[in-house]
């Protein structure tokens, strides 16, 4: 540990300091090297005293990334840093390109200044323009392929003349401009161009999602326990603990203590369930750890339960960390007769405040027989709550402070919803959860990787208790683009009203994810494509997991039409109360002598289209209703639009008025969803129906300090008058539908016999797999 010679600063502190969030300062000081070059660049830097989380990461960045062959110049770029003449990831980069080239040599500051962007100030104007001549030199292209543009060839057009602007206002310039130049889109924008059709270009399309989900994935993929030790291997050191005074504990199990536990297992792979990872071919116990009385509630438990059903999961076996309270009791007392725990009498705040500074309680030293009879008497009931716990004796001046004397019980007189009132002492997680795990013979202990910083006092206290230890393996929290995925951050969003609940569709939760209509095979899908990594702050695309979901929503979904924005169409040349039954295909691929497979929709002379797919001004590249032009209703007629009925604005669209083809020799390009009126002057039904976006504009909300104020505020549009078909009309909750040519849709349980509601899963169109990423 480096701390600035007569500071009791610790580099946690002054980690926090420079704006590093706490998971990342935490995973930074369990690495000795990184925590010294971190600590050595905020000195060099002069910002003991903090910055704003700007100039922090970009320390941080320095502190992991720099070339070491230029160590003489790091100085100098820490000025340019804090002056903010170097103020973004790209520019840093530059720097790194620039010093690793010059290495120890002497270089003029004018030449490293303009390889790096410095004192280049790219304003909005700027940006605006250069994106205006981007569009402009690639029209022809956009307007030929539409939304089916590559935005990241555009973006990239503009990065190569503008290497320093900020990519967020690129990104929402070039989004502007798009719709600008095309408008709504149409009916062909999800339709494939004809030269698509072209065999060969299928082919590749198809390899490159089957790139993405091959037929035969490697072992490795379908069991991610081939990376692992096999249970019969674990005797090797799992760990080294390095102390304070210079001694090294290499903890690892003894070959007595490996035989009795195999002997249990019979050789087989047994794990904890961990709900944010999906693990296979394994024995997987789920386990609630219920240490605190105040905490537990029955509809918690009830709702994981329930789903981890839906999601498919079938643990091994269900337990709780309070099956065990007096196993971890007599353990407890087991430590404290070796010397390895002691009853203390710190409050909180003295229990900080000691560790703040790496001092010993006063109590640590007591005798082992006055803690025994003070811990007894805690169990029974005679101490007050708060005036004593039990710490473990473990080394308050550790570089790791997890191993300041964590506490291992604490005394609350409050009965446990699952064991009564049996005990007015509880284990903390810290000492429960690695006992419980050796007492229920795991062989791989999973976690998250904020928590490797606790793999020493793990193993610590296991090996002073002398029982089986099994192997403990790090993973990288999941993390999707355009959402936050931290309890903290989701439990203010939800505390403060800015989402509607847990089982808001925007938010990243299981119970989300099924509200909008997200199956459990795509979403286990998606993660077994994943697959783990220890690659802290990998981020995974949005649109990667929403591959998965159309991929699967495809197959089950059946088709349906609902119009979102109706705008009436009055049919002149079939007659007023003539309605035809039509028959609508539920499946692309329906069979005609499957019943099943089709359903009943009427025709009369009043239908609705959606307002976007009709324009005053009609162009080569428009597929959709103009006047004087055709277009085809899905399976039914084609229709001509003869005249548009204006407001008293003369440009309010109010109907149009068209004839229809009842031969059908007319074979327009475009073709449009529809729904007519099911009966003479009776609407079609109304139903309501919500479009769920990205909840965030940034990929990574997260690192953003006002992160708030990147809320996308169209993440939730309802459509409260839409029109559908009759035959959804009997459509129950949580039932998924594919409206035509518009997206994937599930019916909402806020529905009533009165309203259906539909949340917008996802959209038709698929990133991901057409980009073959």
């Amino acid at each position: 540990m480096v701390v600035k010679e007569g500071s009791s600063e610790t580099p946690l502190e002054l980690f926090l300091k420079i704006g590093l969030d706490e998971r990342t300062a935490q995973n930074t000081i369990a690495n000795n090297k990184v925590t010294a070059n971190l600590t050595a660049v905020i000195h060099e830097a002069g910002v003991t005293e903090g910055c704003n989380r700007t100039i922090g990461n970009l320390l941080y960045t320095v502190a992991t990334k720099y070339p070491a062959n230029a160590l003489i110049h790091r100085p100098t770029l820490l000025g340019y840093i804090v002056s903010l003449k170097i103020k973004t990831p790209a520019q840093l980069e530059a720097a790194f390109s620039f010093l690793s080239k010059t290495a120890s040599e002497s270089f003029k500051l004018n030449e490293f200044e303009e390889a790096c962007g410095v004192g280049v100030e790219v304003s909005v104007e700027d940006i605006e323009q250069t994106v205006n001549e981007v569009f402009e030199q690639n029209k022809e292209s956009i307007l030929e392929l539409r939304y089916r543009t590559n935005v990241g060839d555009l973006f990239a057009h503009v990065r190569k003349r503008l290497p320093w602007a900020d990519p967020k206002i690129v990104k929402q310039l070039i989004d502007a401009k798009l719709f600008e130049l095309l408008g709504e889109r149409t009916a062909a924008d999800n339709e494939k161009p004809s030269k698509q059709k072209k065999e060969k270009p299928a082919k590749v399309e198809d390899k490159k999602v089957a790139d993405d989900n091959p037929v035969q994935p490697a072992e490795e993929d379908l069991n991610p326990f081939l990376i692992f030790p096999n249970p019969d291997e674990n005797f090797k050191v799992h760990t080294e603990i390095f102390f304070s005074d210079n001694s090294v504990l290499r903890c690892c199990n003894t070959k007595e203590m490996l035989d009795k536990h195999l002997k249990a297992t019979k050789g087989k792979v047994f794990t904890r369930f961990p709900l944010s990872q999906m693990v296979i071919y394994t024995l997987v116990m789920q386990r609630y750890d219920d240490t605190n009385p105040e905490a537990e509630k029955k509809e918690y438990i009830d709702h994981i339960e329930e789903i981890v059903e839906w999601m498919g999961w079938k643990p091994f076996k269900i337990t709780y960390t309070s099956d065990y309270f007096q196993d971890l009791h007599d353990l407890a007392v087991e430590l404290i007769r070796r010397g390895h725990a002691y009853v203390d009498h710190q409050t909180p705040d003295e229990i900080k405040e000691y560790r703040e500074k790496k001092m010993n309680s006063p109590w640590r030293d007591r005798p082992i027989a006055e803690s025994l009879k003070l811990f007894d008497e805690m169990r029974r009931g005679m101490i007050e709550e708060g005036k004593a716990t039990l710490r473990m004796k473990q080394d308050m001046q550790s570089d790791n402070f997890n191993m300041y004397d964590l506490i291992a019980y604490r005394i609350k007189f409050t009965p446990h919803p699952h064991s009564g009132d049996k005990w007015c002492i509880y284990p903390s997680y810290d000492y429960a959860h690695c006992i419980v795990d050796s007492l229920e013979n795991i062989t791989h202990s999973l976690c998250t990787l904020e928590f490797e910083t606790r793999r020493a006092s793990y193993y610590w206290l296991l090996h002073a208790l002398g029982i089986y230890q099994p192997y403990v393996w790090e993973y990288s929290r999941l993390n999707v683009t355009n959402t936050v995925m931290s309890k903290r951050k989701l439990n203010f969003l939800v505390t403060k009203k800015y989402v509607d609940g847990w089982d808001d569709p925007r938010l990243m939760t299981l119970a989300g994810l099924r509200r909008r209509g997200v199956t459990s095979t795509a979403i286990n899908a998606f993660v077994r494509g994943i697959g783990i990594t220890r690659s802290d702050g990998s981020l995974i695309r949005l649109d990667r997991l929403e591959y998965h979901i159309r991929e699967e929503l495809n197959k089950t979904a059946s088709r349906t039409m609902v119009v979102l924005h109706p705008l009436k169409v009055v049919i002149n040349n079939l007659e007023s109360g003539s309605i035809m039954d039509l028959e609508a295909k539920k499946w692309p691929d329906a069979q005609t002598d499957d019943t099943t497979a089709f359903y009943k929709v009427p025709f009369s002379n009043v239908v609705y289209i959606e307002q976007s797919d009709f324009r005053m001004k009609d162009s080569k590249d428009y597929y959709g209703l103009a006047p004087g032009k055709s277009v085809l209703l899905r399976y039914a007629f084609p229709i001509k639009c003869t005249e548009v009925v204006l407001a008293d604005d003369n440009e309010t669209i109010i109907e149009i008025r068209a004839e229809y083809d009842p031969t059908k020799k007319t074979k327009p390009k475009g073709v449009l969803h529809w729904v007519a009126e099911p009966s003479p002057g009776v609407d079609p039904l109304k139903v309501e129906v919500r479009l769920f976006d990205k909840l965030f504009n940034s990929e990574n909300p997260a690192e953003l300090d006002d992160w708030l104020s990147d809320l996308n505020p169209r993440s939730k549009v309802v459509m409260s008058n839409a029109y559908a078909v009759p035959s959804l009309k009997n459509a129950a909750a949580g039932e998924r539908f594919q409206f035509e040519r518009l997206g994937y849709f599930v019916v909402d349980k806020d529905s009533t016999p009165d309203k259906l509601v539909f949340n917008r899963t996802v959209t038709l169109r698929d990133g991901y797999g057409k980009s073959g990423k």
